[in-house]
């Protein structure tokens, strides 16, 4: 389970190990469940998020079945997730 996933709705995954760019990984529940694979189009560090579907400028951004912030714009999937294009629900 490379990529962990909290909800089937999130957009985004939490890499459990160090992802290196074109890696094709595995993106599972909690549950062990395997939803989905994605191929990371660069490199993402061990607890970075990591897009498990294209996100839309502007879109929320999902992790926890819930809206954690806003795509600063498009996001690919496979695209590390962090403070350059992702703006916090939370600031």
């Amino acid at each position: 389970m490379p990529v962990l996933m909290h909800d089937k709705k999130d957009d985004v995954g939490i890499a459990v190990s160090d992802i290196t760019a074109g890696t094709t990984t595995e993106c599972s529940l909690l549950t062990g469940e395997v939803l989905r694979s994605v191929r990371a189009r660069e490199a993402v560090p061990f607890g970075h998020k990591i897009a498990l579907r294209d996100v839309a400028d502007g879109s929320a951004v999902i992790e926890y079945g819930e809206g954690i912030g806003t795509a600063k714009g498009p996001i690919a999937v496979g695209s590390l997730v962090h403070v350059h294009n992702l703006r916090s629900a939370r600031w």
